[in-house]
């Protein structure tokens, strides 16, 4: 089975919240700021107890930082 990408806001939320460093947003979710920068680039998907960490630190939903693009949702709602 292909592999679904997944976008994310990651690095906008990080510009909007006082410019917060990956490593302080590591920091706060428990992982290493290399994990936090592979998440960001998309190269790596986080594991749910992770993607609901860094909504928390936001304080957002989990929908409003990770996403599946809309080509797929609208390929997902046709079947």
């Amino acid at each position: 089975m292909a592999r679904t990408p997944i976008t994310n806001r990651i690095r906008r939320l990080r510009f909007d919240a006082d410019e917060m460093t990956q490593a302080d947003l590591a920091k706060r979710v428990g992982v290493t700021r290399q994990t936090i920068l592979a998440i960001e680039k998309g190269k790596y998907s986080p594991s749910l107890e992770v993607a609901f960490k860094i909504a928390a630190v936001f304080g957002v939903p989990l929908e409003e930082v990770f996403a599946y693009p809309d080509a797929d949702l609208e390929t997902r709602e046709k079947c």
